[in-house]
């Protein structure tokens, strides 16, 4: 048995409780890693909520790192005692877990257990969307929304590291500077300022080719308002709710807009791609270029207020559980 953060029902983060559940033994093509930092997320909540259904009870949790305790049937890249990391596999939130072997990737030495639990699902959203959803190009400017956030931080670093400037939202001056000062071009605080009319103006009137949104209901049309014509929005979270439903007509009012909602595990279904994402993500950090920063650690047990914090919007960077 194991302790772990488990929820029966969906609701607010009071459905969260530890308990213990079994582990077992890895079966083939399996390992049993014991955790020593967890990744804290926003589709942590989407789940938790049912805005994401999964199946009940279930542990919480998407993201980990820790050590390999145990190696099942038919694993060769893999041996006891080696740190790994992963994301995009439900139930991270415990002590110690079963985990298919070919979704792990070994952490490397310059990196710690910690920024490697911080970094996995937004490090590699940071990746596939600035290189493969919408390849930013040295000198373009992007709109980032939440740009003091996990993923934020952490592709602020990265576009200025590749050349592109970055105008960047926040909600409060704290956060804005925060922001700034890793690297994005201008910051705007949309709790005083009307985003769309300071792109306009940072802009000269020219707008961005590319937004990227996690925000959703409270930003989506302004976003669009944002976009060059041919444009592409792309929505890939629901911070403040997910986004009504459009009329596709919006798309060509606005001057022929691409729209695009993709998923983090689309872009690391293969093993190859798993490997060669990760790779360039801890190559960036272990280069200095982008540093991951951790705000606050909760004990496991805390999962609860590790969930309030993050969806009130107290949180800067990335939080993680600690078993």
């Amino acid at each position: 048995m194991t302790k772990a953060i488990q929820f029966h029902r969906c609701g607010g983060p009071e459905v969260l409780e530890l308990t213990e559940v079994p582990v077992g033994e890895p079966g083939s093509g399996q390992v049993r890693i014991r955790h020593t930092a967890i990744g804290v997320n926003f589709i942590d909540i989407y789940q938790r909520s049912g805005l994401y259904p999964v199946k009940l009870p279930a542990v919480a949790g998407n993201e980990g790192a820790g050590v390999v305790e145990s190696v099942g049937p038919g694993v060769r890249d893999l041996k006891v005692g080696d740190r790994v990391a992963y994301t995009a596999l439900a139930g991270s939130y415990s002590e110690a877990r079963i985990a298919p072997a070919d979704r792990l990737v070994k952490i490397p030495p310059a990196v710690s257990d910690a920024q490697a639990a911080a970094m996995m699902l937004k490090g590699l959203t940071v990746q596939y969307l600035i290189f493969s959803t919408r390849p930013v190009k040295q000198g373009e400017t992007v709109l980032w929304h939440a740009a003091a956030g996990g993923v934020g931080l952490i592709a602020v670093q990265w576009l200025k590291a590749i050349g592109a400037m970055t105008i960047g939202t926040a909600g409060s001056d704290e956060k804005c500077a925060l922001a700034q000062a890793r690297g994005a071009t201008h910051m705007i605080n949309y709790s005083k300022e009307n985003f769309v009319e300071r792109v306009l103006a940072l802009t000269e009137g020219k707008k961005v080719p590319v937004v990227y949104d996690s925000v959703g209901k409270s930003t989506w049309e302004g976003s669009l308002d944002c976009l060059q014509p041919r444009g592409l929005m792309v929505s890939f979270g629901n911070a403040s709710g997910p986004v009504p439903p459009v009329t596709i007509g919006i798309l060509a009012a606005k001057g022929s807009l691409y729209l695009t909602r993709p998923t983090l595990y689309t872009y690391i279904a293969s093993r190859e791609e798993l490997q060669t994402r990760a790779a360039a993500l801890f190559d960036v950090v272990r280069a200095g270029k982008v540093k991951i920063e951790i705000s606050k650690q909760y004990r496991l047990a805390e999962a609860a207020q590790a969930h309030r914090d993050l969806e009130s919007r107290k949180t800067t960077g990335s939080i993680i559980l600690i078993p």
